[in-house]
């Protein structure tokens, strides 16, 4: 991985960065961030001193290492800086810096003695000869699996690593079994003319290298944040009422997942409270076994001897109930009396997260109604508004009356009275089906507007007002 950092002439700032915060971007610094070290002294003390005695320095695949800064070089957290080997120099990244070194240094069971020197600060020479060693190590890891392979040996070139000066090379590989490389390694100075080293790592670690994303949608812990991996059996799995089916279990090393430890500390501190799963009850249909337990509800199933089949949940405070009472020689109710029956919670779906139409337009007969309105044709069947009579045979002769009479006012009714029709298309509305029960003669306000089909009917016999015909007393106006 090569470093995507600009460098300057000066090589104190060869990581484009003039602050003591670092380089802006590590990962392309060719490190990895899951084992950086948060740096809470920064801030504390700052009028401490630059240089610090010791620094913990990073290289790639996550390994990092421990110098001594014999020369009181001004480094902070990414400098390039070029350290001491075997044989010849390394080129590695500033890490970390300041008092917390010795904290890490304790804690990792590092010696101060042993701790390596500083030569100096990377030039630019240095940094492209490493960057051109970079680029190289995938065609070398590619032709290193060939001759493996060509030699039948079992095993897995897994990641390659150039020294910053390109005078050793270190294989990293995987294997199953203890593996005879001796033809291998002269295969290997033959074609790569330098130094080989070779390095096994366990798969856990090969996962963390290569990286993915695991079952549960995240990126896997082991490429992520997991720096230590501990052993993980299948007991794990049985106490927290997991089956032992290894294709869920398993990782993408092969191995049991890491996570399985994350709460196994919990369920053992619940599991303290339950009974043993192997308590057999003994009661009044016969002996009763545990065939599993829920350690959130706290309840353990049972099960008769003769039948298997039916399971019945008790809570384990009854459970240990019952098992006092076969200690002192009683033998417990049957399972059928003691079972609890749970009231089912009524939920709504506030959200519609469970409704299939949820995303389908709504209101759809809302609008239906509201262009049945518009349209007339549709308006048939709705009561008139505006007046409602007594006799409809009187709403003929003063239709009639109207259509002869546009100038008139007023009009005679068969039976002597007088109407007023200041405005003959509120008589339009009158008209009614026979079959209606008649009421009083009422006239409403000129303002009211009818949608009757009569009304529409009659407003197209606007033409003959325009030529009106002579005054004819209506046929019921002798007999008045």
């Amino acid at each position: 991985m090569s470093c995507g950092c600009k460098t300057s002439g000066d090589s104190s700032h060869s990581c484009g960065t003039k602050t003591a915060n670092g380089c802006s971007s590590v990962d392309t610094c060719g490190n990895s961030y899951k084992l950086s070290v948060f740096d809470w002294l920064s801030d504390v003390d700052p009028s401490r001193s630059k240089s610090s005695e010791y620094v913990e320095v990073r290289f790639k695949n996550d390994r990092k290492l421990y110098y001594k800064n014999v020369n009181n070089l001004p480094l902070h957290i990414g400098s390039i800086i070029a350290v001491e080997s075997s044989p010849g120099h390394d080129i590695g990244v500033v890490s970390l810096s300041g008092e917390l070194v010795k904290i890490q240094m304790k804690k990792k069971n590092v010696p101060e003695d042993h701790a390596l020197k500083i030569y100096r600060l990377a030039s630019q020479k240095d940094i492209e000869t490493w960057q051109d060693l970079r680029k190289k190590e995938n065609a070398i890891k590619i032709e290193a699996r060939k001759i493996a392979y060509g030699l039948n040996l079992e095993m897995k070139i897994t990641d390659v690593e150039y020294q910053g000066d390109g005078s050793k090379v270190t294989f990293y590989y995987t294997a199953d079994n203890r593996i005879d490389f001796r033809q291998l390694i002269k295969e290997y100075a033959s074609n790569f003319r330098t130094k080989i080293d070779m390095k096994q790592i366990g798969f856990r670690q090969e996962s963390a290298k290569v990286g993915g994303i695991g079952s549960c949608g995240r990126e896997l812990c082991c490429s992520s944040w997991l720096t230590d991996f501990r052993s993980v059996n299948t007991n794990a799995a049985r106490y927290q009422q997991l089956s032992i089916n290894p294709q869920k279990l398993a990782g993408q090393c092969g191995k049991l997942k890491c996570c399985l430890n994350y709460e196994l500390d919990s369920y053992l501190d619940v599991l303290r409270d339950f009974p043993s799963s192997s308590t057999v009850l003994n009661t009044e249909k016969g002996r009763a076994f545990c065939i599993k337990i829920d350690v959130f509800k706290k309840k353990m199933w049972f099960a008769y001897v003769e039948n298997s089949m039916a399971w019945y949940d008790l809570d384990i405070f009854e459970v240990k109930k019952l098992i006092v009472m076969n200690k002192n020689g009683e033998k417990a109710p049957a399972l059928e009396d003691l079972k609890v029956v749970d009231n089912p919670l009524v939920t709504s779906d506030l959200i519609q997260e469970n409704s299939v139409d949820r995303f389908e337009k709504k209101f759809k007969k809302s609008r239906n109604g509201s262009n049945r309105d518009r349209n007339p044709k549709q308006s048939d069947n709705r009561p008139a508004r505006s007046q409602e009579n007594k006799n409809p045979r009187q709403t003929d002769s003063r239709n009639r009356s109207n259509e002869q009479k546009p100038s008139e006012n007023k009009s005679t009714a068969s039976n002597g009275q007088v109407a007023d029709n200041k405005n003959p298309k509120q008589n339009h509305n009158r008209n009614r089906p026979g079959g209606q029960k008649p009421v009083e003669n009422k006239v409403t306000s000129p303002n009211i507007q009818t949608t009757d089909n009569q009304s529409q009917e009659n407003k197209t016999h606007k033409k003959p007002f325009k030529k009106p015909k002579k005054k004819t007393p209506p046929k019921n106006e002798g007999n008045a």
